[in-house]
């Protein structure tokens, strides 16, 4: 196991909540995808979600949480693989723009299952912040942590 892996958390609001008829090809979609993300070289871990796919936070926020073995490996999955490729395409259908961010990284210690919690912490001080080592993003992104940082 790696000394280090990066945890990320994503959310969207969307335009409905899951159990209405405008999210029906979503929620249709969802399962294959985290089916492919679950067994895409690099993934590490997520928490139990419900028949969706992900948590809701409420009504109309859905939250995605997984920890990778590495940036390069949530990369690979997020831009390369053909089924999420094709979800985030039509993503507009299904979610609103967001003006504060909604993706988060950071680096956490390997084995670490990190808490809704703490991912939502991490979210806060990105927005307040700006990528740090403590909060960053895919654009922005933070080596993991030297042995005894």
């Amino acid at each position: 196991m790696s000394i280090w892996q990066l945890a990320q958390l994503n959310i969207g609001r969307m335009i409905a909540p899951l159990g209405d008829p405008a999210m029906e090809a979503f929620v249709a979609e969802i399962d294959a995808v985290y089916a492919k993300a679950d067994a895409a070289p690099g993934f590490v871990w997520r928490p139990l979600s419900d028949e969706a796919g992900q948590r809701p936070w409420d009504d109309h926020t859905l939250v995605n949480l997984s920890v990778w073995q590495d940036l390069q490996s949530l990369q690979a999955y997020v831009y390369h693989q053909a089924d999420h490729v094709a979800i985030m395409r039509q993503r507009k259908r299904w979610f609103l723009p967001m003006r504060t961010p909604h993706l988060v990284l950071w680096w956490v210690a390997g084995g670490h299952q990190p808490t809704e919690i703490e991912a939502a912490w991490r979210l806060e001080q990105l927005a307040a912040h700006g990528p740090t080592p403590l909060a960053f993003t895919a654009q922005v992104p933070f080596a993991p942590p030297r042995r005894g940082d």
